[in-house]
C-alpha cells in the first residue's frame, strides 16, 4: 500500500456553518478519491474571529466532522488560531494501491470521458452573494458540493479507468488541459452533453454572474481550445466554472465505460454523464470543444 497526502482550506461560500462544514470537508476529501485512494485520517484546520459565536464554530466542526465519519476516516486533531474571517478545511491522508491508482499521465487515446458531477458551483456561488441564487438552485448546488466522490475508490480498485481527477478550481477545461499534457493525447468535448446544474446557470452567466477565477481560467486555457462557432459563450463560461468539491473527470476505455456508469450509477451519483472521447495525434490545440 501506498499513502496519499492532500489539503485543503476556504472561507465560506454559504452561511449555514454546517453545510459549510460539510462542504468544506468533501471538498478536501475529494483529492484522495481522484487518486483511487480511500480516506484513513484527517486532522482539522480553522481559522475564527474572536467575535464568532461558539454554536457557529462547533457546527462548522461538526459538518466536517459527520463527512469524514461518513467516508469511513478518523479526525484525530487539528489546529485552530484566531483570523479575521472564518476558514475551514482539513489535511487527509489515505491509502492506495500502488497497483491501482490515478495519475495526470495515464490518459490513452481512444478513452472515453465521464464526468459525475454537473458543472456551476463557482456561478451558483457567486450569484448567491449578491442575492440572486433561487433557493432551487442553492439546494442542487449544496446537494452536489457535499456529495463524496468515493466512487473514485471503488473504479481504482476495479482497474476500471485510465485517468481519474476531481474537477476543482481550474474548472473542467484546466484540469482535462492538464492531462491531456501529461498524458500527450487531446481531447473533444460533446458540448450538448455537458451537464449543468440547471438552466438558471446560464442565465445567471448571461447575467454577469461569473467569478473572476472562472473568468482567469477561461483565458489561461483559451490558447489551447479549438472552438466550433456552434459552442456558445454562456457554455465556455461554464466549462472554465471553478467548482467547488466538483465532480470526478474519469477517463476509461469503451469496454468499462458501462461498468463504470454502473458504479456510479449505485454510488447514487448526482449525474453519470458521458461528455467526451481523448484522441492521437498530440497537437495544439489539446481541446476541441463541439
Amino acid at each position: 500500500m501506498a499513502l496519499v497526502q492532500t489539503l485543503d482550506f476556504f472561507t465560506p461560500i454559504v452561511d449555514d456553518p454546517y453545510l459549510f462544514g460539510q462542504i468544506a470537508a468533501s471538498n478536501s476529501l475529494s483529492d484522495v478519491y481522484a487518486m483511487g485512494g480511500k480516506p484513513l485520517t484527517a486532522m482539522a484546520i480553522a481559522g475564527m474571529p474572536d467575535d464568532l459565536p461558539t454554536d457557529v464554530i462547533r457546527e462548522i466542526f461538526r459538518g466536517g466532522t459527520e463527512k469524514v465519519i461518513e467516508a469511513g476516516a478518523s479526525l484525530v486533531g487539528g489546529h485552530t488560531i484566531k483570523n479575521p474571517e472564518p476558514i475551514y478545511g482539513l489535511s487527509v491522508t489515505g491509502t492506495v494501491s500502488p497497483q491501482h491508482y490515478f495519475s495526470n499521465e495515464k490518459m490513452q487515446a481512444g478513452d472515453t470521458l465521464i464526468l459525475s458531477k454537473p458543472l456551476g458551483t463557482g456561478i451558483a456561488s457567486s450569484a448567491l452573494k449578491a442575492g440572486k441564487c433561487s433557493a432551487e438552485l442553492l439546494e442542487l448546488s449544496i446537494q452536489s458540493m457535499i456529495k463524496l466522490n468515493t466512487v473514485g475508490a471503488d473504479i481504482a480498485q476495479q482497474n476500471l479507468a485510465n485517468a481519474c481527477t476531481d474537477v476543482t478550481g481550474f474548472g473542467l477545461l484546466g484540469h482535462l488541459w492538464e492531462i491531456c499534457k501529461a498524458s500527450g493525447v487531446s481531447a473533444k468535448i460533446q458540448c450538448d452533453q455537458i451537464p449543468a446544474l440547471s438552466d438558471e446557470i446560464y442565465s445567471l452567466i448571461d447575467a454577469g454572474y461569473v467569478p473572476g477565477g472562472s473568468k482567469a481560467n477561461l483565458e489561461n486555457v483559451r490558447p489551447h481550445l479549438k472552438i466550433t462557432e456552434n459552442v456558445s459563450d454562456a457554455m465556455l463560461y461554464l466549462l472554465a466554472d471553478a467548482q467547488t468539491a466538483g465532480g470526478l473527470l474519469i477517463s476509461c476505455k469503451n469496454d468499462e465505460v458501462e461498468n463504470v456508469l454502473n458504479i456510479l450509477n449505485k454510488g447514487d451519483s448526482i449525474c453519470a454523464s458521458i461528455i467526451g472521447t481523448c484522441f492521437l495525434p498530440d497537437t495544439q490545440p489539446k481541446i476541441h470543444l463541439i
